[in-house]
């Protein structure tokens, strides 16, 4: 694997049907409201948007997404990422057997912007931890969020 490119896996395992996680999950607009990360998320088309996230660490990363597979049958969202990261992220959504979902979050990146470039050696395990607490933190808000939506 590259010096600038990262392989992030995380599993949500979150107290909701299935249908309104996939929900929650396929309305990017929403996120600014359950992850605190997320700054700011802008329509642009139908399938794409600007995306804007800050963690622990101070910086700011922006990306456009630009959907590649939205199957709730097969319980999957994909989005191809240009800007501050380029690459591809998943979510895998499943059935529990207990009422409760299950979400996987995989994503495959190359780092472009020049300060996490330039500091690309050093900064590696910072930035790891930076990503698990945006995620941590992103489950918890969904949860939240989840028990709060009255779903029609």
């Amino acid at each position: 694997m590259g010096l600038h490119r990262y392989r992030f896996l995380s599993s949500w395992e979150l107290p909701a049907p299935y249908e309104h996680v996939f929900r929650a999950l396929a309305d990017p607009q929403s996120y600014p409201l359950w992850w605190p990360q997320i700054l700011e998320v802008r329509q642009l088309t139908d399938d794409s948007g600007r995306m804007r996230f800050r963690s622990l660490l101070p910086y700011e990363l922006s990306v456009t997404a630009f959907a590649v597979r939205n199957d709730p049958e097969a319980g999957v969202l994909e989005a191809r990422l240009l800007g501050d990261l380029q690459g591809v992220t998943r979510w895998s959504v499943s059935r529990r057997g207990d009422g409760r979902t299950l979400a996987l979050f995989d994503e495959d990146v190359v780092v472009c912007k020049p300060l996490m470039r330039r500091l690309a050696l050093p900064g590696r395990p910072a930035f790891r931890v930076n990503h698990a607490w945006m995620m941590r933190s992103g489950r918890l808000g969904l949860t939240h969020y989840l028990a709060l939506c009255h779903w029609s």
